[in-house]
């Protein structure tokens, strides 16, 4: 196991340059999956599990990793499989840090890590249903790699609050925020509606998009009609990992365009805040903000239409 997960100190180096690593994995049968290896702690074999009572049915137990008790989610049983029969001893676990939670996924095998361009990744297939567990497929090796939405998993089996406390916004801000719109691009459906969610609340009007290249697109026909993104933005809210083109490059490529240097641009994501916050300076972005928190993100948008309003 050690030799999967040799290159991942090396993953630092891709960011910025459309580029990610997936470790891929099987669950119950010989479909392959892919997670961003950016989400990876570790991987072990599955430890002795505590059952807890009353815990979500997709949690499978508890166990005790370096001193941190971490719950397990069965990923099979999570997008709706079968559970994982076999005796769990001899599965393994992925352990994720995910919107600054840490857990373990349960699962059959892990078989490698590849390196891949984001334009390698695609969104799901038109026709795979409102219910379906993917973000964005692939191929590796002529095989079809599916990406699971690993935000929607956990929306489901551990809910954190949508909503805006009281004093967040006052009733200036909301005033003044009903003539503005805020850009948003995250490839989650489950991320879209929260971030939609919460900037309602604000007031502004949301456009939402799901990927860096059908923002980049967006911005450009903008541009192409003589109208300017800062003008009609207040701001654009972008998650990093996205299939066709990330966050990064979707910030650089609008950074490197006189048009829409003045678009003011903060990246929401669940990846690590310690380097982000440097990649956030190198293409440009103006900000940095981990998901998901309805009050800090509230808050962004409620310091901005201030600064601007």
């Amino acid at each position: 196991m050690a030799g999967v997960m040799d290159s991942v100190n090396q993953r630092t180096q891709l960011v910025g340059q459309n580029r990610l690593e997936l470790l891929l994995f099987r669950l119950n049968g010989a479909q392959l999956y892919g997670i961003n290896v950016f989400k990876v702690r570790e991987v072990l074999q599955c430890p002795p599990l505590t059952v807890l009572p009353k815990s979500h049915p997709v949690v499978r137990g508890v166990a005790n990793i370096r001193g941190a008790t971490i719950p397990i989610l069965d990923l099979s049983m999570a997008t709706g499989l079968p559970g994982l029969q076999e005796e769990i001893s001899n599965s393994f676990v992925i352990i994720t840090e995910y919107n600054t939670k840490t857990q373990g996924f349960l699962v059959h095998s892990v078989e490698r890590i590849v390196n891949m361009n984001w334009e390698e990744i695609h969104p799901p297939p038109r026709g795979t249903g409102r219910d379906h567990y993917l973000t964005a497929v692939t191929r590796v090796d002529n095989k079809m790699v599916e990406i699971i939405d690993v935000e929607k998993v956990l929306a489901e089996v551990a809910p954190t609050s949508e909503s805006v406390s009281a004093g967040v916004i006052d009733a200036e801000v909301q005033d003044k925020a009903v003539m503005l719109r805020v850009l948003t691009v995250d490839d989650s459906s489950v991320a879209r509606k929260q971030v939609s969610r919460c900037l309602q609340t604000v007031g502004v009007e949301v456009v939402a998009l799901n990927d860096g290249r059908q923002a980049l697109d967006y911005l450009h026909t903008m541009l192409d009609e003589g109208k300017h993104p800062e003008e009609e933005f207040l701001m654009m809210i972008s998650d990093i990992e996205m299939p066709e083109m990330d966050g990064y490059t979707l910030t650089a490529a609008i950074r490197s365009d006189p048009r829409m240097q003045k678009l003011h641009i903060v990246l929401h994501t669940s990846l690590s805040g310690v380097f982000n916050q440097a990649m956030v300076k190198k293409v440009g972005a103006d900000d940095f903000l981990a998901k998901f928190k309805p009050d800090d993100l509230a808050q962004r948008v409620v310091d901005r239409i201030k600064a601007t309003h």
